[in-house]
């Protein structure tokens, strides 16, 4: 109530205010407008009002949810992953950022409580997940139009479908959309030990692809490898081993990879396309040293290596929402086979949030952190 009385004294324009409160009420691509005249209830939600350091600028806060309209889905949220997209839209360095102020959270999984007269999708009791970034998952209920959802099967662990919207997906699309694999053949990455390094080993494994998998060097790293290799690894090795001449022993039984994976950028990501083979591909999906990639010319001229992007969210604008829950069920039926399990997570009550968003920003956390309402 406190945002209309405000905004009603700022004498806001009628557009500003269909701009802002929907993010808290009605979300989605194609909600109805806010009602104010609607029945409400209270929801706890986690806003930010302008960019800056999370820490800082997150608040929990009690918010009006407006009722379910014809086309719209009511769900009460069950856990919600905290992402370093997630980090970087609330600082205001990310590709797309929602209007403020917002409820922080990409992804997550929900149970669908009440649907609209029109909704024929989904019904009570149905697990969903968002099908964009910038729904606001950060919350314990939602009122979201029926497209912004997406069904997933409830016979799946619940950490693994509160991840599996972002990086499952966009390990799957890295592994097959950029160089025509065989089994037997070999892949490198860098931050293998992220969300989407985990769920590449593990998708790479089940398609008979072999890994090579580059992590920072750290105390605990003997327990690290391990726990990679228990998910499918072939070969772990430190950011200090890659860049040592006995790297090339490494191919004496196992051929050059053909594709590289890189979220790090810097001196990682040149390392990564020194070992690549003739004609093959580095995908850029991350940059978390915050140094842009150095290609050698001798590398592009006489091994015609190629240098490629990936963003999850413009892979959906290229693609119809059919195909982007054919990939969502994909990923289901890995998940079913034991063959892709969440990363390893902490579960953290919402109102627990600041101490979430701290572990979420430190270095060598093997931990996700999942919110859970």
């Amino acid at each position: 109530m406190w945002v209309r009385r405000a905004l009603r004294g700022m004498r806001t324009p009628a557009r500003l205010l269909r701009g802002l409160l929907p993010a808290w009420g009605r979300c989605g691509p194609a909600a109805s407008s806010y009602s104010v005249s609607a029945e409400t209830s209270r929801v706890r939600a986690l806003v930010y009002g302008h960019h800056g350091d999370p820490a800082k600028v997150v608040e929990l806060k009690n918010l009006e949810l407006a009722a379910v309209g014809g086309s719209d889905v009511r769900v009460k949220m069950l856990a919600a992953p905290i992402n370093p997209s997630d980090i970087n839209m609330i600082q205001g360095n990310y590709g797309l950022l929602p209007k403020l102020p917002a409820v922080g959270g990409n992804e997550g999984v929900a149970q669908v409580v009440a649907v609209g007269s029109s909704v024929i999708g989904l019904k009570p009791g149905d697990w969903v997940i968002p099908a964009n970034a910038g729904l606001g998952t950060w919350r314990t209920e939602a009122v979201f139009s029926e497209e912004a959802l997406i069904g997933v099967p409830s016979d799946i662990p619940l950490e693994s479908a509160a991840t599996l919207g972002v990086n499952p997906c966009t390990a799957y699309r890295m592994l097959v959309d950029f160089e025509q694999l065989q089994p037997g053949d070999s892949v490198i990455q860098n931050a293998s030990n992220s969300g989407v390094g985990q769920a590449v080993i593990q998708i790479a494994a089940a398609l008979g692809l072999r890994t090579i998998n580059v992590v920072r060097d750290r105390p605990d790293i003997q327990k690290l490898t391990d726990r990679l290799k228990n998910l499918g690894a072939e070969h772990v090795i430190t950011e200090e081993e890659l860049r040592r001449p006995e790297m090339k022993n490494l191919f004496k039984d196992m051929p050059q990879p053909r594709l590289a994976l890189n979220c790090v950028g810097g001196k990682s990501s040149t390392e990564l396309l020194r070992q690549l083979a003739p004609g093959g591909t580095m995908v850029t999906y991350g940059g978390m040293a915050k140094q842009p990639i150095i290609a050698s010319v001798s590398l592009l001229i006489f091994k015609d290596l190629k240098l490629r992007g990936f963003w999850l969210s413009q892979w959906k604008k290229d693609h119809s929402p059919d195909q982007f829950k054919e990939l969502i069920l994909t990923l289901c039926d890995f998940i079913r086979r034991g063959q892709l399990t969440a990363p390893a997570c902490s579960m953290v009550l919402l109102q627990d949030y600041q101490h979430a968003l701290e572990a979420s920003m430190k270095p060598f956390v093997s931990s996700k952190q999942i919110l859970t309402m």
